[in-house]
């Protein structure tokens, strides 16, 4: 038996103020996206914002159906909106916040596994890290590459396994 470990890496900061000017705007978006939110059944209200490597600045919010699972998470529609615009230019970052009860939640959270492995597959496409901020009112965390999420993530190798 061998024995692996899994070592992620991830910056938290206290305030918007520590981050770079380009990272305030992506969180600033991602909060304004938390507005356009349709979640009339979990009252949780996703923004997520996208900056890609010709510098657009794209958001998505979270798009709830009563018909579970026919929503969309805000992480998975500001990639794919991104990759359908745009899909020879690689999205460089995403800035993800959330509203509860109408308030930014404190701690930041992470996307969901599905949102993962979508954020995983975009950024191997085109070949490009890309840097995640999860944004909290209380913390902030920064992650340079989405493996730091999924470091086994499922590719395409895994379909040519056998």
């Amino acid at each position: 038996m061998k024995k692996k470990e899994i070592k992620s890496t991830f910056y938290e900061y206290d305030s918007l103020s520590e981050l770079n000017g380009s990272q305030q705007q992506l969180i600033e978006e991602a909060l304004r996206a938390t507005d356009k939110a349709y979640a009339p059944y979990s009252d949780f209200f996703v923004g997520a914002a996208v900056l890609m490597k010709n510098n657009k600045l794209l958001h998505a919010s979270n798009q709830e159906n009563s018909a579970y699972p026919s929503g969309l998470c805000a992480e998975r529609t500001a990639v794919f909106y991104a990759n359908a615009q745009y899909p020879d230019i690689p999205v460089t970052a995403i800035a993800i916040a959330a509203r509860k009860d109408g308030k930014t939640v404190r701690e930041p959270i992470p996307p969901c596994g599905s949102c993962l492995q979508v954020l995983l597959e975009s950024q191997r496409r085109h070949k490009t890290p890309m840097q995640v901020i999860l944004y909290g009112s209380e913390k902030i965390y920064v992650a340079e590459n989405i493996e730091q999420f999924l470091p086994y993530g499922f590719s395409a190798v895994n379909l040519r396994s056998g």
